[in-house]
């Protein structure tokens, strides 16, 4: 089995560090900070015994677990991404470990009133008797998707050291700038040479997500016309209204 306390101690060095990427910024990666954990992730990758390691120069990491099996199988591939979100800050995370969650409110931060309710938020029921890891409620947590980082780092691992468990060829890579809609931007499929292959960003534990949706995004400026409100009838032109009566031809 994979050491509890182990999983758990590689998880809270990754979210400690502030990976937050920047919607404003158009380099890649949007941040420069996700390269630190990027580098501590190529080191670890290459310690615990991973062939092929690689780092390339738009922060994607990529890794290889070996086949050990004798006869030819399709090759796996495991994905998570190593940014958090820029709706709320990743800098200085302050992890709480609840063990044995008796299912009631959280007091995230006592001096700032800051809980986390388990009535507004049910799934919390879900989690009765675990342990579960919070933040002190000033910042994210980074979990998604530092847990997925975790997940796959860790599976790799015990593979490595337990040869018994025959398997095809994995691949495994980790992305920047999920968060921020350009995780897939760059990334190279050949070269990950996966047959199929699963993102370890869900939900609920168990739960497998075999389908997905596609989303774009699109920046509109709408310019209106400025007017002394003295003359202005026929002549000014409210950006706003404007605006609104484009949504209206959409919805």
């Amino acid at each position: 089995m994979i050491d509890k306390k182990q999983i758990t101690n590689r998880f809270l060095s990754y979210v400690t560090i502030d990976t937050e990427s920047d919607p404003n910024n158009p380099a890649f990666p949007s941040t420069e900070k996700q390269w630190t954990l990027a580098r501590i992730l190529e080191k670890e990758l290459k310690a615990i015994g991973l062939e092929d390691v690689e780092l390339d120069e738009n922060c994607y990491i990529m890794a290889t677990l070996p086949s050990n099996l004798d006869f030819e199988v399709p090759t796996i591939g495991f994905i998570s991404h190593i940014d958090t979100s820029p709706d709320f800050t990743g800098a200085n995370v302050k992890p709480q470990i609840i063990e044995n969650y008796n299912g009631n409110d959280i007091v995230l931060n006592k001096e700032l009133n800051i809980v986390l309710s388990s009535s507004y938020f049910d799934d919390l029921k879900q989690y009765k008797g675990q342990t579960i890891i919070t933040t002190d409620g000033t910042t994210l947590l980074g979990a998604d998707d530092k847990a997925g980082v975790t997940e796959i780092v860790s599976a790799m691992e015990y593979l490595v050291k337990h040869p018994e468990i025959k398997h095809g060829k994995i691949r495994i890579c980790f992305t920047p700038d999920e968060e921020v809609g350009k995780g897939a931007h760059l990334f190279d499929v050949e070269k990950f040479g996966a047959d199929w292959a699963y993102t370890m960003d869900g939900s609920q534990i168990g739960e497998l997500e075999y389908e997905n949706f596609n989303a774009a995004s699109a920046k509109v400026t709408v310019k209106g016309k400025i007017v002394h409100p003295g003359y202005a009838k026929g002549k000014m032109i409210n950006s706003l209204l404007i605006a609104n009566e484009i949504l209206q031809l959409y919805f």
